[in-house]
Order: C-alpha cells, then structure tokens, then sequence
C-alpha cells in the first residue's frame, strides 16, 4: 500500500474519530497530552529548559553576552530568537538552511516574548548606544511529535525564568544575578478536524487538519498574539470559542514555567 493511500485512510480515520469527539491517543477534544518541564537541563547555559509534550520534545537556551544597542533602540539591549529543527527529530526535516517550519516557529516564540514584553530589555542595558546585553533563545525540537509552538514557547519562557545574568563574568559587575521576567506567555494551539476544533494537536493530526489556530495570552488577561496556520477558515464564535479555552490552558501551564506543576 503506498504513503498517500495510507496518509488518506489515517486522515479520514482522524476525522471520523473527531466528528465523534474522540481522538488516536484517547484524549477528548480539550485535552492535552501529559506535559513535563525540567528547568535548568543544559548547566552550560545561562539558562535552558526541557519540555516534553507527550512524544514532542523540545529543548531551549539561553545565552547572554555583552553587545551593541541598535541605533534606533540605544537605551535597551537585544533579544534574538532562533528555532532549529534537528532532522533526526522528523522524517520531513532535512538538513540544510532553514526550512520554512523552523523559520515559522522561531517568529511567533519571538513575537509573544516580545508583545508580552516578557523581558523588559530597558534593564538589558548597561551604558546607552555603547553596550548592552544580548539575549539569545535558541530553541531545539529533538522530536516533533506534534504542536511544536507551544513546546517552543513554554521552553523558552521557562529558560528565561530560570536565567542567570553572567555580569560577573564579563566584568559588568561584581555578581551575577537573575534575569527579569516581568510576564509569563504562553501560547496554545487548536486544529479544526471536520467540525471539531481540538487542542494540542499530534503531529498525524496536523496533517489531518483544515486550519490551525495559535492563540497567546499571558498572567494579566491579554491576547498578546495570534497566528493562523494551514489551508481552512475559522468562524468569528469558533475565534471565541478557541480564545477561551486558551486562557483556560494558558493559566494551568503558566504553573510550569513559573517552576510548578499542574
């Protein structure tokens, strides 16, 4: 039997599944896999996490070093986001440049960071349009089994809780001492399935999907970003519907990356 008939009998198997409110894991529509979060996996970093989501692993680090304010910012330091996507975590990865799934990952991680101003990059700054400090996330999927934005996001956001400024290291001063994270992103994504909209989609699930839906919200109450993926639409209720139940999902996996449970 070739892949795509294969490929096809899985899908239509995933959307009979959906349309009964079931899923291939046993989870209902609104459930996410089983999560686990290991701060401070990688002790060469200035700060690192490990996030599995299910099957899904992914790894994130932080590195801080001094540089240069960009002339247009010269009172705040610099944040730099990158997502690799390892080829022995997927069949479909490649070696090479970046593929477009890495590129995607590495901007909406970035973009709620950013519009959640997790990070307040004023306090980066050491002396204005000379130096400042470089914050780089640099996020791992060492296995893509499946809704990579949110493992991405959820592993850089507990990295950079659980960072260390090296100022002692470089001189800047007489100790270290630990990042400031002023707000807690966190992103949740949802595929439609036929007439279902699940959450935390499986990678098989993904390929099933018309239309994929990424909502982050943080601590405060606030939609800090969104970002629509795949071929199909989203109704203004199924919007609605999806923001709710992300800030439901978005409060119990904060309790991860502050250093908790849920």
């Amino acid at each position: 039997m070739s892949g795509e008939v294969t490929a096809e009998i899985l899908t239509t198997h995933i959307l009979d599944l959906a349309a009964e409110g079931k899923r291939l894991d046993g989870r209902t529509p609104d459930e996410y896999r089983r999560i686990t979060v290991e701060p401070g996996f990688v002790v060469s970093a200035d700060g690192s996490a490990l996030v599995r989501l299910g099957d899904t692993a992914v790894l994130a680090g932080i590195k801080l070093e001094p540089g240069k304010p960009f002339p247009d910012t010269p009172n705040a330091g610099v944040l730099s986001t990158n997502a690799e996507l390892i080829p022995l975590s997927n069949p479909t990865f490649e070696p090479g440049p970046p593929q477009p799934g890495a590129i995607e990952v590495s901007r909406v991680v970035d973009r709620a960071i950013r519009a959640a101003e997790t990070i307040d990059l004023t306090r980066l700054c050491v002396t204005p349009s000379e130096k400042c400090w470089t914050c780089f996330t640099d996020v791992h999927v060492l296995d893509h089994s499946g809704n990579l934005i949110d493992a991405s996001l959820l592993a850089a956001v507990t990295a950079l809780a659980h960072a260390t400024v090296p100022a002692k290291r470089f001189g800047i001063a007489e100790a270290d001492y630990p990042l400031e994270v002023q707000h807690f992103p966190i992103e949740c994504t949802f595929v439609r399935l036929g007439d279902t909209i699940v959450v935390d989609p499986t990678f098989d699930e993904e390929q099933a999907a018309q239309g994929r839906l990424t909502v982050a919200t943080d601590e405060t109450g606030r939609i800090v970003a969104m970002q629509k993926g795949l071929v199909g639409a989203f109704s203004p209720d199924d919007v609605k519907e999806i923001v709710g139940r992300a800030f439901v999902h978005g409060e119990r996996l904060r309790a991860f990356a502050r250093g908790g449970s849920a």
